[in-house]
């Protein structure tokens, strides 16, 4: 996750000038451009530090013991492990001790295919039998416990099979039919994980906005939201996180529909207007939230930018440590999300 330090330096009137000019522009098309530019103009103007996922992670040998003995070999089923979020779940529960089993599922075209990682291979097999495939996995691993991190499409369908077998499992894929994959979990009665948004540090902040959505209703009335996400090109969707924490600021009474999203996925412009790293262009998540009081002289910015996706694989590795956990104390309650794992404590990392 991107930690931004603004550091105040002599900004001269004419970059000052030109911030605002971008900032208030009144047509819905300039409007769309000037977050996008008035966020670069920003990072030039400002001495900004960096903490990425690709700086080197420094733990103590006991935390990690720690961790080990948490996992102590629980066996995981990873879905999805040839796409790049299921690939770094997979490195990441293995540095942590989990056990992946030997299969995984995929699409039409994953059948077959070898995943190999900590010295094991993992055999992915496509739609057809995976009922009477992950049965025999369950009953062989009787705590495993699935992830999925497949496609927004195979959401519903892949929760009727966990369902369907009983086997407990955390879901990071977003998109498909909410509702309807609640009502699978809960008329199964089986223990899950379901957070469209993984990253822990992030879920925390979504949970500060909703207490102040909740706390201070119409504390921003009458106030104007530019709203600014960039995710790697192959994110066709809009942003969880964006929706979520745009419907806090409604409850804080802006008005703002989604449509009014500026989504940039143009990797020239995340590069050039945006910031993004260029060897973070196929996974990043830049947000930028920027709130006008009516008469323009107060104005607040909320940003939180996340290069690569470590920060979500160790929080889904601390999410199956978690659900383990539940299922072992066979706890009343079945169906958590990643608020539920926070406050639990005791994560990895």
């Amino acid at each position: 996750m991107m930690v931004v330090a603004k550091v105040p330096i002599d900004i001269s009137a004419t970059c000052q000038q030109k911030q605002l000019e971008l900032l208030f522009l009144s047509s819905s098309t300039k409007r769309s451009i000037s977050i996008t530019k008035t966020f670069f103009r920003r990072r030039k103007c400002l001495i900004t530090m960096c903490s990425t996922s690709h700086m080197p992670h420094i733990e103590s040998l006991e935390h990690i013991n720690s961790v080990q003995s948490r996992s102590s070999g629980l066996p995981i089923m990873v879905n999805g492990s040839t796409g790049k979020m299921g690939g770094a779940v997979l490195e990441a529960a293995v540095s942590a001790g989990l056990n992946p089993v030997p299969v995984s599922f995929g699409g039409p075209e994953d059948s077959g295919k070898i995943v190999q990682v900590g010295g094991k291979e993992i055999k992915l097999h496509g739609p057809s039998e995976r009922e009477s495939i992950l049965s025999s996995v369950y009953a062989e691993y009787p705590n495993l416990i699935v992830i999925d991190y497949t496609a927004p499409a195979a959401v519903n369908e892949n929760a009727e099979l966990y369902a369907k077998v009983g086997v407990p499992f955390v879901m990071g894929t977003t998109g498909g039919d909410r509702e309807r994959l609640y009502k699978t979990v809960a008329d199964a009665n089986i223990y899950a994980v379901i957070s469209p948004q993984m990253g822990k540090q992030v879920v925390a902040f979504l949970a500060a906005m909703e207490i102040m959505a909740e706390q201070f209703p119409g504390a921003f009335s009458g106030y104007k939201l530019q709203v600014m996400e960039s995710h790697q090109a192959s994110k066709l969707d809009t942003s969880g996180t964006a929706k979520a924490v745009i419907s806090c600021f409604q409850k804080l009474g802006v008005s703002f529909e989604l449509d009014q999203i500026q989504q940039i996925r143009d990797p020239k412009l995340q590069m050039e207007m945006v910031g993004v790293p260029e060897e973070y262009l196929a996974g990043h998540a830049f947000h930028m939230y920027h709130l006008t009081s009516p008469d323009d002289t107060v104005s607040f910015e909320f940003q939180h930018n996340v290069c690569g996706r470590s920060i979500y694989a160790e929080g889904t590795v601390d999410a199956v440590l978690f659900l383990a956990k539940k299922v072992q104390s066979k706890a009343d309650k079945r169906i958590y999300d990643m608020i539920d794992v926070l406050r639990e404590g005791n994560m990895s990392t």
